[in-house]
């Protein structure tokens, strides 16, 4: 089955009691039991729900997994899978991450003594260099947020196979339809569902795929134990979402290809950060792990003055944190998505005030491009 095919014929399909199309939403919390014990699969809606069980059936099968997840929000998501490792042990994340996984691992992960260490993922010579006995995992975000920075996933497996690491990837900038870190040799994918799988503004879910039966009885575990589960009605929202997913994605990379060359060409643009250039440092490796480059775009203008004037500036670009959705969004990483990360910090990445991120949209690529034109002038 291929790709766009099973984004609408994946998981469960349909309804076999009453010939719906559409997985209807089942809206309960508990389940009739025949006896003690003996129920149709189902007992109570934290442990299992059909319509979240037909997402996670879902987003199993377009990542190419064992099994499927869903969680009340990205971070939900990341904070499960943090819960498979114990006091004591440690994590290489990579540096230029999403400010709420750096957060959550250097503000409230460290408290539980789960260590964690942000190094460059794209160079994997700086993974070799910082395992230690006690390292249990590295996390990759490829591309990453915001300086779209590429790791070679077959690589970074290579080493964590090596050295019986598990290998957990963030996929959400990329997609499954446009990446599956599964093939390369992750153990464990994230999304953030709220961004493209859902697309539209309208759900905040999470969603984790792992590659075999005992993570997924782990997680499974950890999921009904702690209970950040994703309720029936944005699972659907979610699963409906998914069904164009293949279809915005291309269009976002057509729009975004055409904006990309406008900005490179910009004087007031300093610079342009998106893997889909050839001058970017890690173009060949995104060529051969990626089917197209997404709809993230960073460019630089020099100072947060600029940048501001920029955002206060557009009319098509709605200024807001989030990206992935049929509008376009933009915002200043400094003073938003990564505000959590300590300026010095952020100056070492090299995540400028000057930064701007825009997720490219569904609109009509003149109106867009003729909107960063007039907001640069």
């Amino acid at each position: 089955m291929r790709r766009k095919t099973k984004l609408i014929h994946g998981g469960i399909a349909g309804d076999a009691h009453t010939g719906a199309v559409s997985v209807p939403i089942y809206q309960v919390s508990t389940y009739k039991q025949e006896a003690v014990g003996v129920h149709k699969g189902y007992e109570y809606s934290r442990t299992g729900n059909p319509t979240r069980h037909a997402l996670e059936e879902l987003i199993k099968d377009v990542e190419e997994g064992y099994a499927g997840f869903a969680f009340s929000s990205g971070m939900a998501a990341i904070t499960a899978v943090m819960m498979l490792f114990n006091s004591g042990d440690h994590v290489i994340l990579t540096d230029d991450v999403y400010g709420g996984t750096y957060r959550v691992m250097t503000k409230v992960l460290n408290r539980l003594g789960i260590a964690s260490t942000f190094v460059d993922t794209s160079d994997l010579a700086n993974i070799e260099a910082h395992i230690q006995p006690n390292t249990k995992a590295i996390y990759i975000e490829t591309p990453t947020n915001p300086l779209l920075k590429i790791t070679d996933l077959q690589g970074a497996s290579e080493i964590a196979k090596r050295h019986g690491l598990l290998m957990i990837v963030d996929n959400t900038f990329s997609t499954p339809y446009w990446q599956t870190p599964i093939a390369f040799g992750a153990d464990i994918v994230i999304h953030s569902a709220t961004k493209y799988l859902g697309g539209h503004s309208d759900v905040v879910a999470g969603l984790v795929v792992v590659n075999n039966e005992q993570l997924a009885q782990d997680v499974h575990f950890i999921q009904n134990s702690t209970g950040g589960i994703l309720g029936p009605q944005d699972s659907w929202l979610l699963m409906r979402g998914m069904k164009t997913l293949g279809i915005r994605m291309e269009e976002h990379e057509q729009n975004t290809r055409k904006i990309v060359e406008f900005l490179i060409n910009h004087p007031a643009v300093t610079r342009v950060y998106y893997p889909g250039l050839p001058s970017h440092p890690n173009y060949d490796v995104a060529k051969k792990q990626m089917r197209g480059f997404g709809g993230m775009v960073s460019f630089d203008v020099g100072s947060g003055e600029k940048a501001e004037q920029v955002l206060t500036r557009v009319r098509y670009f709605t200024l807001a944190e989030s990206l992935g959705a049929v509008e376009s969004l933009i915002s200043l990483p400094a003073k938003m998505t990564h505000a959590s990360i300590p300026k010095e910090r952020r100056d070492e990445l090299g995540i400028t005030d000057g930064l701007i991120r825009i997720s490219v949209g569904l609109e009509d690529v003149d109106d867009l491009i003729e909107d960063l034109a007039q907001a640069l002038a």
